[in-house]
Protein backbone atom coordinates (compact mmCIF):
# COMPACT_ATOMS: atom_id res chain seq x y z
CA UNK A 1 0.00 0.00 0.00
CA UNK A 2 1.17 3.59 -0.92
CA UNK A 3 2.63 5.40 2.25
CA UNK A 4 0.49 8.45 3.65
CA UNK A 5 2.02 11.06 2.18
CA UNK A 6 1.10 14.07 4.38
CA UNK A 7 2.85 17.50 4.64
CA UNK A 8 4.91 17.91 8.04
CA UNK A 9 6.35 20.17 10.02
CA UNK A 10 9.37 22.16 8.95
CA UNK A 11 11.84 24.69 10.80
CA UNK A 12 9.94 27.47 10.11
CA UNK A 13 6.92 28.68 12.74
CA UNK A 14 4.97 29.43 9.58
CA UNK A 15 5.23 25.41 8.13
CA UNK A 16 1.67 23.65 9.15
CA UNK A 17 0.93 20.05 9.36
CA UNK A 18 -1.71 18.32 8.29
CA UNK A 19 -2.94 15.00 9.67
CA UNK A 20 -6.53 14.99 8.17
CA UNK A 21 -7.70 12.09 7.36
CA UNK A 22 -10.68 9.36 8.74
CA UNK A 23 -9.16 6.15 8.61
CA UNK A 24 -10.59 4.21 5.62
CA UNK A 25 -13.61 6.22 5.41
CA UNK A 26 -10.93 8.70 3.54
CA UNK A 27 -11.33 6.65 0.41
CA UNK A 28 -15.04 7.64 0.22
CA UNK A 29 -14.16 11.43 0.85
CA UNK A 30 -10.71 12.04 -0.52
CA UNK A 31 -8.14 14.87 -0.39
CA UNK A 32 -9.02 15.84 -3.43
CA UNK A 33 -12.55 15.83 -2.20
CA UNK A 34 -12.15 17.97 0.69
CA UNK A 35 -9.97 20.59 -1.16
CA UNK A 36 -12.87 21.19 -3.81
CA UNK A 37 -15.33 21.05 -0.96
CA UNK A 38 -13.11 24.27 1.03
CA UNK A 39 -12.78 25.85 -2.73
CA UNK A 40 -15.84 25.97 -4.02
CA UNK A 41 -17.03 27.55 -0.19
CA UNK A 42 -14.54 29.69 -0.43
CA UNK A 43 -13.29 28.63 2.82
CA UNK A 44 -9.34 28.15 2.16
CA UNK A 45 -6.89 29.70 4.77
CA UNK A 46 -5.23 32.55 3.55
CA UNK A 47 -2.02 31.53 5.06
CA UNK A 48 0.05 28.70 5.94
CA UNK A 49 -1.81 27.31 9.19
CA UNK A 50 -1.05 24.44 11.65
CA UNK A 51 -4.97 23.65 11.21
CA UNK A 52 -5.58 23.85 7.54
CA UNK A 53 -8.92 23.78 6.37
CA UNK A 54 -8.85 20.39 5.07
CA UNK A 55 -8.16 19.21 8.10
CA UNK A 56 -10.22 20.78 10.03
CA UNK A 57 -13.16 19.20 8.07
CA UNK A 58 -11.56 16.11 8.80
CA UNK A 59 -11.22 17.21 12.36
CA UNK A 60 -15.25 17.49 12.28
CA UNK A 61 -15.92 14.49 10.84
CA UNK A 62 -13.64 12.01 13.13
CA UNK A 63 -15.90 14.02 15.97
CA UNK A 64 -18.88 12.65 14.69
CA UNK A 65 -17.43 9.14 15.46
CA UNK A 66 -15.79 9.82 18.75
CA UNK A 67 -18.74 12.66 20.75
CA UNK A 68 -17.91 11.38 23.93
CA UNK A 69 -14.30 13.19 23.10
CA UNK A 70 -13.64 17.17 22.84
CA UNK A 71 -11.42 18.10 19.79
CA UNK A 72 -8.43 17.92 21.31
CA UNK A 73 -9.22 14.35 22.39
CA UNK A 74 -10.47 13.69 18.92
CA UNK A 75 -7.20 15.58 17.87
CA UNK A 76 -4.99 12.90 19.32
CA UNK A 77 -6.69 10.25 18.01
CA UNK A 78 -6.27 11.37 14.36
CA UNK A 79 -2.49 11.86 15.18
CA UNK A 80 -1.68 8.43 16.65
CA UNK A 81 -1.35 6.25 13.98
CA UNK A 82 0.87 9.07 12.32
CA UNK A 83 3.70 7.34 12.99
CA UNK A 84 7.31 9.56 12.24
CA UNK A 85 5.11 12.20 11.42
CA UNK A 86 5.82 15.46 13.37
CA UNK A 87 2.38 16.68 13.50
CA UNK A 88 1.22 20.00 15.34
CA UNK A 89 -0.57 20.09 18.83
CA UNK A 90 -2.80 22.50 18.94
CA UNK A 91 -5.12 23.83 21.98
CA UNK A 92 -8.43 23.57 22.77
CA UNK A 93 -9.05 26.79 21.63
CA UNK A 94 -6.98 27.00 18.73
CA UNK A 95 -9.00 23.85 17.77
CA UNK A 96 -12.28 26.31 18.45
CA UNK A 97 -11.57 29.29 16.41
CA UNK A 98 -9.91 26.80 13.25
CA UNK A 99 -13.84 25.47 13.35
CA UNK A 100 -14.94 28.86 13.37
CA UNK A 101 -13.01 30.06 10.57
CA UNK A 102 -13.78 26.85 8.12
CA UNK A 103 -18.07 27.20 9.12
CA UNK A 104 -20.63 25.57 8.19
CA UNK A 105 -20.17 25.92 4.41
CA UNK A 106 -18.05 22.75 3.47
CA UNK A 107 -19.75 20.34 5.48
CA UNK A 108 -23.04 21.45 4.04
CA UNK A 109 -21.66 21.10 0.53
CA UNK A 110 -20.32 17.31 1.49
CA UNK A 111 -23.35 16.23 2.59
CA UNK A 112 -24.91 17.76 -1.49
CA UNK A 113 -22.56 15.89 -2.53
CA UNK A 114 -22.78 12.71 -1.20
CA UNK A 115 -26.02 12.45 0.38
CA UNK A 116 -28.30 9.43 -2.09
CA UNK A 117 -29.77 6.01 -2.03
CA UNK A 118 -25.77 4.34 -2.27
CA UNK A 119 -27.32 1.54 -4.19
CA UNK A 120 -27.84 0.32 -7.58
CA UNK A 121 -31.49 -0.50 -9.51
CA UNK A 122 -30.63 -4.30 -8.60
CA UNK A 123 -29.64 -4.18 -4.89
CA UNK A 124 -31.89 -5.96 -2.58
CA UNK A 125 -34.89 -4.58 -0.81
CA UNK A 126 -34.64 -1.12 -2.25
CA UNK A 127 -37.21 -0.78 -5.05
CA UNK A 128 -40.95 -2.04 -5.32
CA UNK A 129 -41.68 -2.02 -8.73
CA UNK A 130 -39.47 0.19 -9.95
CA UNK A 131 -39.58 3.17 -7.59
CA UNK A 132 -37.27 4.00 -4.89
CA UNK A 133 -38.64 2.88 -1.69
CA UNK A 134 -38.22 6.07 0.57
CA UNK A 135 -39.87 7.38 4.14
CA UNK A 136 -40.11 10.52 5.39
CA UNK A 137 -40.00 11.90 9.28
CA UNK A 138 -38.64 13.98 11.46
CA UNK A 139 -37.21 14.03 14.93
CA UNK A 140 -35.53 15.91 17.59
CA UNK A 141 -32.13 16.31 19.17
CA UNK A 142 -30.73 18.06 22.28
CA UNK A 143 -27.86 21.24 21.46
CA UNK A 144 -25.44 22.71 24.83
CA UNK A 145 -27.94 25.01 27.10
CA UNK A 146 -25.90 27.71 25.96
CA UNK A 147 -26.97 31.64 25.91
CA UNK A 148 -26.32 32.02 22.07
CA UNK A 149 -28.27 28.75 21.18
CA UNK A 150 -30.75 30.02 23.37
CA UNK A 151 -31.16 33.07 20.76
CA UNK A 152 -32.31 30.54 18.02
CA UNK A 153 -33.16 27.21 19.74
CA UNK A 154 -35.75 26.94 22.60
CA UNK A 155 -36.99 24.59 25.27
CA UNK A 156 -40.43 23.34 24.50
CA UNK A 157 -42.24 22.64 27.00
CA UNK A 158 -44.93 19.38 27.94
CA UNK A 159 -46.86 17.61 30.13
CA UNK A 160 -43.77 16.19 32.08
CA UNK A 161 -42.38 19.89 32.76
CA UNK A 162 -40.65 20.31 29.35
CA UNK A 163 -37.22 19.90 28.30
CA UNK A 164 -33.88 21.24 30.48
CA UNK A 165 -31.98 21.53 26.99
CA UNK A 166 -32.99 23.57 23.85
CA UNK A 167 -33.62 21.39 20.95
CA UNK A 168 -33.70 21.24 17.01
CA UNK A 169 -35.75 19.70 14.77
CA UNK A 170 -34.64 18.14 11.88
CA UNK A 171 -36.28 16.41 8.89
CA UNK A 172 -34.95 13.58 6.63
CA UNK A 173 -35.59 11.60 3.81
CA UNK A 174 -34.26 8.25 3.82
CA UNK A 175 -33.61 5.36 1.42
CA UNK A 176 -35.81 2.35 3.03
CA UNK A 177 -33.38 -0.04 1.40
CA UNK A 178 -30.29 1.18 2.30
CA UNK A 179 -30.91 3.43 4.99
CA UNK A 180 -28.75 6.28 3.25
CA UNK A 181 -29.58 9.75 3.54
CA UNK A 182 -31.89 11.47 0.28
CA UNK A 183 -32.02 15.18 1.96
CA UNK A 184 -32.21 16.57 5.10
CA UNK A 185 -33.33 19.64 6.17
CA UNK A 186 -33.16 21.23 10.51
CA UNK A 187 -33.55 24.05 12.56
CA UNK A 188 -35.71 25.01 15.49
CA UNK A 189 -38.84 23.38 16.79
CA UNK A 190 -40.96 26.43 16.94
CA UNK A 191 -41.61 25.73 13.48
CA UNK A 192 -43.76 22.13 12.48
CA UNK A 193 -42.52 19.00 10.90
CA UNK A 194 -45.22 20.16 7.93
CA UNK A 195 -43.57 23.19 7.62
CA UNK A 196 -39.70 21.85 7.01
CA UNK A 197 -41.68 19.24 4.52
CA UNK A 198 -42.23 22.03 2.90
CA UNK A 199 -39.03 22.83 1.76
CA UNK A 200 -38.08 19.10 1.68
CA UNK A 201 -40.81 18.04 -0.52
CA UNK A 202 -39.86 19.68 -4.21
CA UNK A 203 -36.18 18.39 -3.76
CA UNK A 204 -38.04 14.68 -4.24
CA UNK A 205 -37.17 12.95 -7.54
CA UNK A 206 -39.25 11.48 -10.37
CA UNK A 207 -39.07 7.07 -9.69
CA UNK A 208 -39.28 7.20 -6.44
CA UNK A 209 -42.24 6.45 -3.55
CA UNK A 210 -42.35 8.51 -0.15
CA UNK A 211 -44.17 7.02 3.21
CA UNK A 212 -44.32 9.84 5.54
CA UNK A 213 -46.09 9.86 8.74
CA UNK A 214 -49.75 10.31 8.79
CA UNK A 215 -49.14 14.01 10.35
CA UNK A 216 -47.52 14.87 6.74
CA UNK A 217 -51.18 14.07 5.31
CA UNK A 218 -51.81 17.05 3.46
CA UNK A 219 -53.00 17.93 -0.16
CA UNK A 220 -50.56 21.07 -0.57
CA UNK A 221 -47.42 18.03 0.35
CA UNK A 222 -48.84 15.71 -2.12
CA UNK A 223 -49.16 18.32 -4.82
CA UNK A 224 -45.29 19.69 -4.33
CA UNK A 225 -43.09 16.60 -4.36
CA UNK A 226 -42.43 14.87 -7.86
CA UNK A 227 -42.79 11.63 -6.56
CA UNK A 228 -45.49 9.42 -5.45
CA UNK A 229 -46.95 9.14 -2.14
CA UNK A 230 -48.02 6.40 0.50
CA UNK A 231 -49.16 7.51 3.96
CA UNK A 232 -51.67 7.17 6.91
CA UNK A 233 -54.73 9.18 7.27
CA UNK A 234 -56.92 8.64 10.41
CA UNK A 235 -60.13 6.24 9.95
CA UNK A 236 -62.07 8.71 10.62
CA UNK A 237 -61.10 11.36 7.66
CA UNK A 238 -64.35 11.85 5.93
CA UNK A 239 -62.69 10.62 2.22
CA UNK A 240 -65.73 9.60 -0.02
CA UNK A 241 -65.60 6.99 -2.67
CA UNK A 242 -65.48 8.31 -6.11
CA UNK A 243 -65.22 4.58 -8.08
CA UNK A 244 -64.21 1.03 -6.61
CA UNK A 245 -61.90 -0.82 -7.88
CA UNK A 246 -62.24 -5.33 -7.59
CA UNK A 247 -58.54 -5.25 -5.28
CA UNK A 248 -61.03 -3.29 -2.81
CA UNK A 249 -59.50 0.17 -3.15
CA UNK A 250 -61.51 3.10 -4.25
CA UNK A 251 -60.53 6.76 -5.95
CA UNK A 252 -61.21 9.92 -3.70
CA UNK A 253 -60.52 13.78 -3.67
CA UNK A 254 -57.96 14.80 -1.02
CA UNK A 255 -58.17 18.49 -1.57
CA UNK A 256 -57.68 18.73 -5.18
CA UNK A 257 -55.40 16.10 -5.66
CA UNK A 258 -56.86 12.31 -7.36
CA UNK A 259 -55.85 9.83 -4.58
CA UNK A 260 -56.55 6.06 -4.41
CA UNK A 261 -57.68 4.86 -0.79
CA UNK A 262 -56.98 1.62 1.19
CA UNK A 263 -58.69 0.43 4.26
CA UNK A 264 -57.42 -2.88 5.63
CA UNK A 265 -57.53 -4.35 8.98
CA UNK A 266 -54.28 -6.07 9.99
CA UNK A 267 -54.30 -8.96 12.48
CA UNK A 268 -50.98 -10.18 14.23
CA UNK A 269 -51.48 -13.38 15.74
CA UNK A 270 -48.81 -15.00 18.36
CA UNK A 271 -48.85 -17.36 21.19
CA UNK A 272 -50.23 -14.45 23.82
CA UNK A 273 -52.75 -13.91 21.82
CA UNK A 274 -54.74 -11.96 18.72
CA UNK A 275 -54.55 -7.94 17.99
CA UNK A 276 -55.78 -6.12 15.39
CA UNK A 277 -55.69 -3.05 14.29
CA UNK A 278 -57.46 -0.71 11.27
CA UNK A 279 -55.39 1.19 8.85
CA UNK A 280 -56.16 3.61 6.61
CA UNK A 281 -54.24 4.34 3.91
CA UNK A 282 -54.09 6.91 0.65
CA UNK A 283 -51.90 7.16 -2.27
CA UNK A 284 -51.00 9.03 -5.70
CA UNK A 285 -50.71 5.86 -7.36
CA UNK A 286 -53.91 5.32 -9.16
CA UNK A 287 -53.76 1.67 -11.13
CA UNK A 288 -55.15 -1.08 -8.97
CA UNK A 289 -53.55 -3.25 -11.50
CA UNK A 290 -49.94 -2.30 -11.40
CA UNK A 291 -50.40 -1.50 -7.73
CA UNK A 292 -52.28 -3.72 -6.03
CA UNK A 293 -53.79 -2.74 -2.47
CA UNK A 294 -51.81 -5.14 -0.63
CA UNK A 295 -49.04 -5.14 -1.65
CA UNK A 296 -49.37 -1.31 -0.82
CA UNK A 297 -50.22 -2.30 2.72
CA UNK A 298 -47.28 -4.19 3.15
CA UNK A 299 -44.99 -1.59 1.60
CA UNK A 300 -45.96 0.89 3.68
CA UNK A 301 -44.68 -1.28 7.14
CA UNK A 302 -40.95 -0.07 5.56
CA UNK A 303 -41.55 3.18 6.88
CA UNK A 304 -39.83 2.27 9.97
CA UNK A 305 -36.96 1.94 8.60
CA UNK A 306 -36.02 6.10 9.55
CA UNK A 307 -37.04 5.01 12.66
CA UNK A 308 -33.82 2.93 12.87
CA UNK A 309 -32.10 5.24 11.07
CA UNK A 310 -32.89 7.56 13.53
CA UNK A 311 -31.86 5.21 16.19
CA UNK A 312 -28.51 4.73 14.42
CA UNK A 313 -27.33 8.46 14.54
CA UNK A 314 -28.95 9.60 17.92
CA UNK A 315 -28.50 6.40 19.90
CA UNK A 316 -25.47 4.35 18.07
CA UNK A 317 -23.49 7.54 17.18
CA UNK A 318 -23.94 10.13 19.54
CA UNK A 319 -25.54 7.48 22.28
CA UNK A 320 -28.13 9.94 23.27
CA UNK A 321 -25.47 12.76 24.65
CA UNK A 322 -25.78 16.58 23.60
CA UNK A 323 -24.44 17.91 20.94
CA UNK A 324 -21.00 19.76 21.30
CA UNK A 325 -21.71 23.05 19.62
CA UNK A 326 -22.55 26.11 21.91
CA UNK A 327 -23.55 28.38 18.79
CA UNK A 328 -26.23 28.54 16.67
CA UNK A 329 -23.36 28.06 13.56
CA UNK A 330 -21.53 25.71 15.02
CA UNK A 331 -24.50 23.50 16.12
CA UNK A 332 -25.37 23.23 12.35
CA UNK A 333 -22.05 22.74 11.05
CA UNK A 334 -22.13 19.26 13.79
CA UNK A 335 -25.16 18.30 12.09
CA UNK A 336 -24.15 18.06 8.59
CA UNK A 337 -20.76 16.64 9.86
CA UNK A 338 -22.94 14.10 11.63
CA UNK A 339 -25.23 13.58 8.28
CA UNK A 340 -21.98 12.99 6.55
CA UNK A 341 -19.87 10.67 8.54
CA UNK A 342 -23.56 8.65 8.88
CA UNK A 343 -23.90 8.52 5.29
CA UNK A 344 -19.98 7.64 4.86
CA UNK A 345 -20.79 4.27 6.80
CA UNK A 346 -24.08 3.67 5.58
CA UNK A 347 -22.29 3.74 1.97
CA UNK A 348 -19.62 1.15 2.77
CA UNK A 349 -22.30 -1.09 4.14
CA UNK A 350 -24.32 -1.36 0.89
CA UNK A 351 -21.57 -1.79 -1.13
CA UNK A 352 -20.12 -4.48 1.21
CA UNK A 353 -23.71 -6.49 0.79
CA UNK A 354 -23.84 -5.73 -2.70
CA UNK A 355 -20.95 -7.49 -3.16
CA UNK A 356 -23.10 -11.09 -2.35
CA UNK A 357 -26.40 -11.18 -4.13
CA UNK A 358 -29.57 -11.70 -2.86
CA UNK A 359 -28.58 -9.95 0.69
CA UNK A 360 -30.87 -7.44 2.34
CA UNK A 361 -28.58 -4.48 2.86
CA UNK A 362 -30.87 -4.08 6.72
CA UNK A 363 -28.88 -7.43 7.60
CA UNK A 364 -25.45 -4.99 7.70
CA UNK A 365 -25.00 -4.22 11.39
CA UNK A 366 -24.56 -0.45 11.84
CA UNK A 367 -22.22 -1.10 15.48
CA UNK A 368 -19.81 -3.12 13.31
CA UNK A 369 -18.77 -0.45 11.03
CA UNK A 370 -19.10 2.57 13.03
CA UNK A 371 -16.60 0.51 15.54
CA UNK A 372 -14.04 -0.89 12.81
CA UNK A 373 -13.95 2.72 11.37
CA UNK A 374 -13.03 3.81 14.60
CA UNK A 375 -10.00 1.67 15.17
CA UNK A 376 -9.45 2.32 11.34
CA UNK A 377 -9.02 6.00 12.22
CA UNK A 378 -6.95 5.36 15.51
CA UNK A 379 -4.38 3.53 13.25
CA UNK A 380 -4.78 5.60 9.93
CA UNK A 381 -5.15 2.54 8.24
CA UNK A 382 -6.45 2.47 5.04
CA UNK A 383 -6.27 6.25 4.18
CA UNK A 384 -4.68 5.59 0.74
CA UNK A 385 -6.27 3.29 -1.81
CA UNK A 386 -4.14 0.65 -2.79
CA UNK A 387 -3.34 0.08 -6.59
CA UNK A 388 -5.59 -2.92 -6.46
CA UNK A 389 -9.32 -1.49 -6.19
CA UNK A 390 -10.83 -2.92 -2.70
CA UNK A 391 -14.67 -2.51 -2.67
CA UNK A 392 -15.20 -4.14 -0.01
CA UNK A 393 -12.28 -3.21 2.74
CA UNK A 394 -11.79 -3.79 6.54
CA UNK A 395 -14.78 -2.02 7.63
CA UNK A 396 -17.41 -4.08 4.60
CA UNK A 397 -15.15 -7.10 5.74
CA UNK A 398 -16.38 -7.07 9.33
CA UNK A 399 -19.56 -6.40 8.38
CA UNK A 400 -20.07 -9.08 6.11
CA UNK A 401 -18.26 -11.61 8.58
CA UNK A 402 -20.77 -10.43 11.14
CA UNK A 403 -23.74 -10.43 9.17
CA UNK A 404 -27.50 -9.47 11.48
CA UNK A 405 -30.08 -12.62 11.19
CA UNK A 406 -33.21 -11.79 8.67
CA UNK A 407 -35.40 -9.50 10.18
CA UNK A 408 -38.17 -10.45 12.60
CA UNK A 409 -41.78 -9.31 12.38
CA UNK A 410 -42.59 -6.38 14.69
CA UNK A 411 -45.42 -8.06 16.68
CA UNK A 412 -45.07 -4.59 19.70
CA UNK A 413 -46.77 -1.79 19.34
CA UNK A 414 -44.70 1.54 19.77
CA UNK A 415 -44.35 2.49 23.19
CA UNK A 416 -42.14 4.76 25.37
CA UNK A 417 -39.31 2.16 26.50
CA UNK A 418 -37.65 5.02 28.77
CA UNK A 419 -39.52 7.20 30.76
CA UNK A 420 -38.76 10.76 30.92
CA UNK A 421 -39.78 10.27 34.81
CA UNK A 422 -40.65 6.97 36.65
CA UNK A 423 -43.65 8.28 37.40
CA UNK A 424 -45.15 8.84 33.86
CA UNK A 425 -44.03 5.27 32.71
CA UNK A 426 -46.23 3.51 30.00
CA UNK A 427 -46.19 0.07 32.03
CA UNK A 428 -43.65 -2.66 31.34
CA UNK A 429 -42.42 -3.15 27.90
CA UNK A 430 -41.87 -7.03 26.65
CA UNK A 431 -39.06 -7.90 24.85
CA UNK A 432 -39.55 -11.33 24.20
CA UNK A 433 -39.59 -12.35 20.73
CA UNK A 434 -42.58 -14.75 19.14
CA UNK A 435 -43.61 -16.30 16.32
CA UNK A 436 -45.82 -14.49 14.73
CA UNK A 437 -48.59 -14.61 11.72
CA UNK A 438 -49.70 -11.80 10.20
CA UNK A 439 -52.88 -10.91 8.31
CA UNK A 440 -54.13 -8.18 6.08
CA UNK A 441 -57.78 -7.91 4.97
CA UNK A 442 -58.86 -5.28 2.83
CA UNK A 443 -62.31 -3.54 3.94
CA UNK A 444 -64.83 -3.16 0.96
CA UNK A 445 -65.31 0.74 0.58
CA UNK A 446 -68.85 2.24 1.05
CA UNK A 447 -70.15 2.88 -2.30
CA UNK A 448 -70.37 6.41 -3.88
Amino acid sequence: MPSLSLPVRSPSPRAGSAPGHLGELTQLVPFEMVDHAVAETRKVQSRIRDLPSRVVVYLLLAGCLFPELGYRQVWNRLVSGLHGVDTASPTAGALCQARRRVGVAPLRWLFDLLRGPAAGIATTGTRWRGLLVTALDGTTMTVADSAANLTVFTKPGSNNGGSSQPLLRMLVLVSCGTRTVLDAVLGPVTSGETTYAARLSGRVREGTIVLPDRNFAADDLIAATGAHVLFRVKTSRKLPPLRRYDDGSYLSMLGTVTVRVITAEIAIVTSTGRRTGLYRLVTTLLDHHRHPASELVTLYHQRWEIETAYLEIKSSVLGGRVLRARTPDGVEQEVYALLVTYQLLRTVMADATSTRPGIDPDRAGFSIALHTARDQIIHAAGVIADTVIDLVGTIGRQVLANLLPSRRIRTSPRVVKRAISKYNARGTVDRASYKATISIDILDPPHP
